[in-house]
């Protein structure tokens, strides 16, 4: 559970994160700082994703289904 928890937050920050590099750099001309933002963007997705298919799989151990 706490496992979880954890991978929940940290995707969220991740996610978080990336839109905040995004939208403080909409301004340069570099494409650098939005391949950083994409890529957080895309980890914290998945940490999101792990986290869920992690519940789901307690979930359905604990009712026994």
């Amino acid at each position: 559970m706490l496992v979880t928890i954890t991978l929940r937050n940290v995707g969220t920050a991740a996610i978080t994160v990336g839109l905040l590099v995004a939208a403080l750099t909409l301004g340069t001309a570099s494409n650098r700082p939005f391949i950083l933002a994409g890529l957080l963007v895309l980890v914290g997705t998945g940490l999101r994703l792990e986290a869920a298919v992690r519940a789901r799989n307690t979930h359905h151990q604990d009712t026994g289904h």
